[in-house]
């Protein structure tokens, strides 16, 4: 038995060769993954509901996004295939997370528009258009607050996040934590027990 979680940063489990096969917004993706990471048997339904609801980014889109806690890389390479003229910024504390990220974007031609980092491994003064994530909800309530706030505050004037959360593992109570935050937050969508919330700057 191991003590790993998605969260860890160096996995002990033994990395295995997993494909991810699914679709998003008429593109196909096959995306490896590896035991040790988030989700590494399939697309996380949690990801699928965002990737489906949230509002993409278009070839006309320009910026700097960030993926927060970004596994393998499956919201990391819709955002940066759909958004040709962005970059994209994808942290994750997990190592091997990260690693699966890279060769991911490098597999799909989007290796150059991609930067993987750990957490603090981003510069301080950067700052982002848009900011996706699927976040790690079983740090718990105050670890989840604080990722959250940690990196809203990076949210640049005018930009937007997109979250999906589990309904039974906090999505409401961060939707009103949020906005006693002053945050502007609209539920755009409810499914599968999923919220997918949007926050902009108040």
């Amino acid at each position: 038995m191991t003590a790993d979680h998605y969260f860890s940063a160096e996995p002990t489990a033994p990395e295995t060769r997993e494909q991810i096969e699914f679709s998003v917004a008429g593109r196909d993706y096959a995306l490896a993954a590896s035991r040790g990471v988030f989700s590494a048997g399939r697309l996380d339904p949690g990801t699928a509901v965002l990737l489906r609801k949230g509002d993409l980014p278009d070839a006309a889109t320009e910026g700097t996004f960030l993926d927060i806690g970004c596994g393998y890389g499956p919201i990391t390479c819709v955002l940066a295939a759909e958004a040709p003229r962005s970059r994209v910024v994808a942290i994750d504390v997990n190592s091997r997370a990260r690693a699966l990220t890279e060769e991911n974007a490098a597999t799909l031609g989007l290796g150059e528009r991609v930067q993987v980092r750990a957490p603090e491994d981003v510069p301080d003064e950067l700052l982002f258009d848009q900011i996706w994530s699927n976040p790690p909800t079983h740090i718990g309530k105050a670890g989840l607050q604080a990722l959250v706030d940690r990196w809203l505050d990076r949210l640049a004037e005018g930009g937007v996040a997109w979250l999906v959360i589990n309904r039974n593992l906090g999505g409401d109570s961060l939707h009103t934590w949020l906005t006693g935050k002053g945050w502007n937050v609209t539920r755009t969508a409810s499914q599968r027990g999923y919220r997918v919330l949007k926050v902009t700057r108040g």
